[in-house]
């Protein structure tokens, strides 16, 4: 998970324990943001109970930049061409 000292991640992960799903697009997240040099974070949706009502049955979701990117599945292409933007 890298980023600019200072700089917040563009992408954050939102995952839960125990979901395959969520180790599929770690993967995915950790290798594209490593290829575009994007700094990245994963948050356990269980440890916030408002990201939990939330997401609980959508994880893994990606946000890019704050906004709603894909959730269950991440597509590297559609990744990398968003934060090509």
């Amino acid at each position: 998970m890298t980023a600019a000292a200072g700089d917040p991640p563009r992408v954050r992960l939102l995952t839960r324990p125990g979901c395959h799903l969520c180790d599929d697009a770690r993967a995915v997240v950790a290798r594209v943001c490593a290829e575009v040099d994007v700094g990245w974070e994963e948050v356990d949706v269980t440890t916030d109970p408002a990201l939990l009502a939330e997401h609980h049955d959508q994880v893994p979701v990606t946000l890019v930049d704050g906004r709603q990117h894909d959730f269950w599945r991440v597509d590297p292409a559609r990744l990398r061409a968003a934060l090509a933007r």
